[in-house]
C-alpha cells in the first residue's frame, strides 16, 4: 500500500510546484491595473458647455490629453460658480493631480482654489484668471489688448464719433472686466463719442438679444457695438437686424465659426480672435510639465489677431 500511496504522493506534489511556479506571472498580470494609477490626472473644470469658445477650448484640452496619455475629467459648471465650486470640491476627492480652471466668476471661486493648492494639486487657470488666490500658472489671450484692438477698430469704421453700446460679459469675470478696461481706454474722453449703454448680457446669445431690443427702444441711432463675445453679438445683431438697422458697426471676441461666419458674410464688422483650442492644449501641456516639476512661467500668453471684412 504504502509503495502505491509514495508515486502518487509525489506526483501531487510535483503538481503543486507547477501550479506555484504559475502563480507570480498571474499576480503581476492581476497588479498591472495598480500600475495604471501612476497616469497623470487632470480635472478641467470649465465654465459652460454651452458656449462655442469653451467647447473648443475642452475639444483642445481632450486632444492634447489623448496625445499624451492624460486621464482628463472635464465637469462643467453650466455658468454657475456655486456649482462650480462643488464641482472643484469633487475632483480634489478624487485626487487629480493638476486642476484646470476656467472660472465662472473669478472672485467666487478662490476660497476653492486655495483647498486645492492646500491639498498639494496644481492648479493653472484658463482663459479667465482667479481673484484672490496664487495658481501656478494663468493660460489666456490679453483681453486688455483684444478690448483695445476691438475699440481701435469700431471708432476707425464709425469715423470716431457717433453713439455706441457696450454689452459686457457676465459680472466679476476677469474676461468681462478685462476686455471692458482695454475698450474703454480707447473710447473714454473721446468728444464727439457718446456709450449711450453699457449693459450685462451674460456671454450669452439670446440675452444679448434681449438687452440690445431694449436698448434699441430708447436709442434709435446708433452707430457702433462692442460686444465682450461672439454669442453677444449674434445676438444683438438679429436684434439690429429685426429693426432693419444693418449699417450698424458690430465687433465681437473669440473668432468662433458663427462669428467668422457673420464676418465673412459682411454682417458682424469684425471679431477679435482668440484661439480656444491652443488654451485648451497649453493647458494640458502645462499640467503634464507641471506635474513632472518642470518649471513653467504664471502668465503663459496666447496669440490674438482681428478678423474682419
Amino acid at each position: 500500500m504504502k509503495r502505491v500511496l509514495t508515486p502518487l504522493l509525489l506526483g501531487l506534489l510535483a503538481t503543486a510546484l507547477v501550479a506555484c511556479s504559475k502563480q507570480g506571472p498571474e499576480t503581476q498580470a492581476a497588479s498591472e491595473p495598480a500600475a495604471a494609477s501612476s497616469q497623470l490626472s487632470v480635472g478641467l473644470a470649465i465654465s459652460t458647455q454651452n458656449n462655442p469658445f469653451f467647447v473648443a477650448l475642452r475639444d483642445g484640452a481632450d486632444a492634447e490629453a489623448k496625445a499624451q496619455g492624460v486621464k482628463l475629467i472635464t465637469v462643467d459648471a453650466q455658468d454657475d460658480s456655486a456649482k462650480q465650486i462643488a464641482n472643484i470640491e469633487d475632483l480634489i476627492q478624487k485626487k487629480v493631480q493638476v486642476i484646470l480652471i476656467n472660472p465662472a466668476d473669478s472672485a467666487a471661486v478662490a476660497g476653492v482654489v486655495k483647498e486645492a493648492l492646500n491639498a498639494g494639486i496644481k492648479v493653472v487657470s484658463l482663459d479667465r484668471s482667479v481673484n484672490g488666490a496664487e495658481v501656478n500658472a494663468h493660460i489666456a489671450s490679453d483681453n486688455v489688448a483684444g478690448g483695445k484692438m476691438a475699440a481701435e477698430f469700431l471708432l476707425e469704421k464709425i469715423g470716431g464719433k457717433g453713439n455706441i453700446v457696450e454689452l459686457e460679459g457676465i459680472p466679476g469675470s476677469s474676461a468681462a472686466r478685462e476686455r471692458g478696461q482695454g475698450f474703454h481706454s480707447v473710447v473714454d474722453g473721446k468728444p464727439e463719442l457718446k456709450l449711450v449703454a453699457k449693459q450685462a448680457a451674460d456671454f450669452d446669445r439670446a440675452k444679448g438679444l434681449s438687452v440690445m431690443e431694449n436698448i434699441l427702444q430708447g436709442n434709435k441711432d446708433i452707430k457702433g457695438v462692442f460686444a465682450h463675445n461672439d454669442e453677444m453679438a449674434l445676438g444683438a445683431l438679429k436684434a439690429l437686424e429685426a429693426a432693419g438697422k444693418k449699417d450698424v458697426i458690430v465687433v465681437g471676441f473669440d473668432a468662433t465659426a458663427d462669428a467668422v461666419a457673420a464676418v465673412k458674410a459682411g454682417q458682424m464688422a469684425a471679431t477679435v480672435q482668440q484661439k480656444p483650442e491652443l488654451i485648451g492644449k497649453m493647458g494640458v501641456d502645462t499640467a503634464v510639465k507641471l506635474s513632472k516639476g518642470e518649471a513653467v512661467d504664471k502668465f503663459i500668453p496666447v496669440p490674438l489677431d482681428l478678423v474682419k471684412q
